[in-house]
């Protein structure tokens, strides 16, 4: 646009708001009474400022998701999808009528021979339904009754970094809203004590080098920065600034907060800039986290029948079991979306000995979140939702043993599961091809997964929108269809 034009525009803005009788201080009221455009505290939803649509649309089947994305890409081969006839091919070349031209990384175009590696670990039937499930995952097999194993995920990514992007925000480039974010500015929070959107991170035993994990995944990108991700620290305090600075008592502290208040509310008025009126609610969220945290992360007064089922690890600040347990205290206390980011999955070599690891950090936690979710009625209205960003090649990176193999990144099919509201129980949906390479029934792609879990919560993924440079985005773009054999 033309700097003079701009400008222009900027002023004409800026006299509407002075002349709407303060429009951007009845906004900032509204925001610091509910936290947000969209809060709802009971069964009665809000039209959103600027006439979008009410959230929920429908009556949802989910209050809130815990999302356990296992960042590196868990081999799909080795924990989901047995292919036990795979054992009389082991070491021979994948036939190229598999691979079908598939474009390969950096790390294996170079091979001279794809040799077939069938996983080293044994398979069997859990729970009345009898899915097939790794003996890497007996804990998870005995909530087999509980969740949906859906093998047929597939994405467009080939590298880690795009891949993860795309799946936390539904495109692979870097600056979009995160799922989290979509939720939190459709949805608002159901407690104004807490953060609507939290992350919490923890690195894996299997491979503690892995790829490195990025603020923006959990950021709010073109949405207002109040519906990002507040990431809880594993050391020192949980939340930056979560305590007073030394020698300011907590009146001390409320006064300044009203004074800085009332200079914010001087220049969000001049110019009406939304990010101003966020920045006010945030310190007061601050301010009340100051109280809330500390209850949230006292974890002395739990069971010992609750602890112990989380594991050895869940006392352990950090810890992807410590993670989990919080990610039910969250849930309790009304936080809308939790994320627990588990690093360590990217095994292109070693894979027996470092997936050992990963499974040994995540088999009992996991099952154990969904069986405390449902002894205290949580699973009822909890969506969980647990994998990776895609699978590995039934193929070996590098020399193939007897022992030790490693995998490839492969887009083409994976395996996620999910349990909880909505969810039909004790079902594998989808199919893969005899060498877990290509997917032969009932596909799902990201896209597919982002608007089911919308749906869930009441959003019709095509009505969550937000108007940025021109055009109106969303979570799923122009994509996403519903998958209705997973849901209840």
């Amino acid at each position: 646009m033309d700097p003079i034009l701009q400008l222009q525009d900027a002023i004409n803005r800026r006299t509407f708001l002075k002349a709407s009788g303060g429009l951007g201080l009845s906004a900032l009221f509204s925001m610091l009474a509910t936290d947000g455009f969209a809060y709802n505290s009971g069964p009665t939803t809000r039209k959103r400022v600027g006439g979008l649509p009410e959230f929920p649309n429908f009556a949802p089947k989910a209050k809130r998701v815990i999302y356990l994305f296992q960042s590196g890409a868990p081999s799909q081969m080795d924990l989901f999808d047995p292919k036990p006839a795979l054992e009389k091919l082991r070491g021979e070349d994948l036939p190229e009528s598999v691979r079908n031209g598939q474009r390969l990384t950096g790390m294996t175009a170079g091979q001279k021979n794809f040799p077939v590696a069938p996983t080293l670990f044994k398979f069997k039937e859990y729970g009345k339904a009898g899915i097939v499930l790794s003996e890497l995952l007996p804990h998870i097999g005995a909530i087999s009754d509980e969740i949906c194993v859906i093998r047929s995920m597939f994405t467009d990514a080939i590298n880690h970094d795009p891949a993860v992007t795309f799946f936390q925000t539904g495109s692979q480039l870097a600056g979009r809203p995160s799922i989290g974010s979509w939720l939190a500015y459709g949805l608002g929070t159901e407690n104004r004590d807490l953060p609507g959107y939290t992350v919490l991170t923890s690195r894996g035993t299997g491979r503690t080098d892995d790829q490195p994990l990025y603020d923006r995944l959990w950021g709010s990108g073109f949405l207002p920065t109040q519906y990002q991700g507040v990431k809880f620290r594993n050391t020192g305090d949980p939340v930056l600034y979560i305590n007073d600075p030394e020698g300011v008592d907590r009146a001390t502290r409320r006064d300044m907060l009203d004074d800085l208040m009332g200079l914010n509310k001087v220049r969000l008025n001049a110019v009406g800039d939304p990010e101003i009126a966020t920045r006010i609610s945030q310190y007061e969220l601050a301010f009340r986290m100051q109280t809330s945290v500390p209850d949230l992360l006292d974890i002395s007064k739990e069971p010992s029948s609750v602890i112990e089922m989380y594991g050895p690890e869940v006392k352990r600040p950090g810890s992807y079991a410590y993670n989990c347990l919080l990610a039910r205290r969250l849930c309790e206390r009304g936080v809308r979306f939790v994320q627990l980011f588990h690093m360590g999955w990217d095994q292109h070599f070693n894979l027996p000995k470092q997936i050992r690891g990963q499974a040994f950090d995540t088999d009992q936690p996991s099952a154990a979140l969904v069986m405390d979710l449902k002894q205290r009625g949580l699973l009822d209205d909890t969506l969980v939702v647990w994998g990776g960003e895609f699978g590995r090649t039934v193929y070996s990176q590098g020399t193939l043993t007897a022992e030790d193999y490693g995998r490839d990144h492969h887009p083409r099919c994976f395996t996620v599961w999910m349990a909880g509201a909505g969810i039909k129980k004790g079902l594998a949906y989808g199919k893969t091809d005899d060498f877990s390479y290509n997917i032969v029934e009932n596909p799902v792609s990201v896209h597919d997964l982002h608007a089911t879990i919308l749906h869930l919560m009441g959003i019709d993924h095509t009505r969550l929108t937000y108007r940025y440079q021109g055009r109106d985005f969303r979570l799923t773009d122009v994509f996403g269809e519903l998958v209705p054999g997973i849901m209840a």
